[in-house]
């Protein structure tokens, strides 16, 4: 980006958005594998160009996520490519499923957006919320908390505990992670939105509405250049073959995300995306090759035309940010 250009975008005091949710394809528009056949969701986008039209001349782009690198798209190496902006399936040969290996946390490391954002000067947060056990086992930056951790891990299970390309992102930038306490007290989220997943496994965070979880989640955006929040239950329905749990999931995610975007602010834009397909086809396990879908929200922009792969969009807030 020239220099012009990115005075321009300074000037515009533009903010960032972006609602991540795992696990969604642009799928056949067959109701029998596909729920969101079954449903006029933002996300139901299918194969041959069909889909409502988006609200507040909403925007969307269907993009590649494959790299061109043999096998299924996985979460771990496509998740990095969102976050970091860069093509990481293509840079390491290989699709990574899960949690980051070594070389995609070496890669999040040193190229995380977040770490970027924040060496220009620009401030970013995550919105999710996380047990103070799990923060401190792994040893990732949180912020602090008034109770003590809900819960210690086996030996073993300590051993296995792995973190996520979204937490490594952050922590890259020793961006403070938000616990439950933060949940507790209005200014985070639960991964599912509303709290009774986690109020389901044990945890003491209260249960909200989508359209409350949006007010929450603008309250946490006050102020920050970029701010992100992940969902994840989608994927975990997909690989269920599970269409009752793929229904509320998707559901639930769309209440919310029409909320965020009922009330964004003049100054935000807002980019919804996903980092490969599954759910959108319950006929099986595994994730698919279709392309994802990313929903845009907010003033003109033609440069959206452009994208071709989910690291687009990691380079997309880059750039609007003005940071190269």
């Amino acid at each position: 980006m020239t220099e012009a250009g990115n005075s321009r975008i300074q000037s515009e005091a533009v903010r960032v958005a972006l609602l991540f949710i795992d696990g969604v394809g642009v799928g056949r528009k067959d109701p029998s594998v596909n729920p969101l056949a079954r449903r006029e969701h933002l996300l139901s986008r299918f194969g041959e160009g069909s889909g409502l039209p988006l609200p507040g001349s909403g925007h969307y782009h269907p993009v590649d996520t494959t790299f061109g690198v043999e096998g299924r798209p996985q979460s771990a190496s496509n998740q990095t490519a969102i976050l970091t902006g860069d093509p990481a399936p293509a840079l390491i040969q290989r699709h990574v499923l899960g949690y980051p290996n070594p070389p995609l946390q070496a890669l999040l490391a040193e190229r995380s957006l977040v770490k970027r954002l924040v060496a220009a000067g620009r401030s970013a947060t995550f919105a999710n919320t996380y047990p103070v056990a799990y923060l401190d086992a792994l040893k990732l930056p949180r912020r602090a908390s008034a109770e003590p951790a809900e819960f210690t891990f086996p030996p073993a299970t300590l051993r296995r505990l792995k973190a996520s390309a979204s937490t490594l992102a952050f922590a890259a930038a020793k961006v403070p992670l938000r616990t439950l306490d933060d949940a507790r007290g209005g200014a985070g989220l639960s991964h599912d939105i509303t709290g009774l997943r986690a109020q389901h496994r044990g945890f003491s965070v209260p249960q909200r509405t989508p359209e409350e979880a949006a007010r929450i989640f603008w309250r946490v955006a006050e102020g920050m250049d970029f701010t992100f929040f992940e969902h994840y239950l989608a994927d975990e329905a997909g690989h269920a073959q599970d269409f009752g749990a793929a229904l509320e999931a998707l559901d639930t995610f769309d209440q919310f995300a029409r909320a965020v975007i009922a009330t964004r602010p003049e100054d935000a834009r807002i980019l919804i995306c996903s980092d490969h397909g599954n759910v959108e086809d319950l006929s099986t396990r595994s994730h698919t090759l279709n392309p994802v879908p990313v929903l845009y929200f907010g003033p003109p922009a033609p440069e959206l035309d452009a994208l071709a792969t989910v690291a687009d969009v990691g380079r997309t807030v880059l750039r609007w940010l003005a940071v190269e």
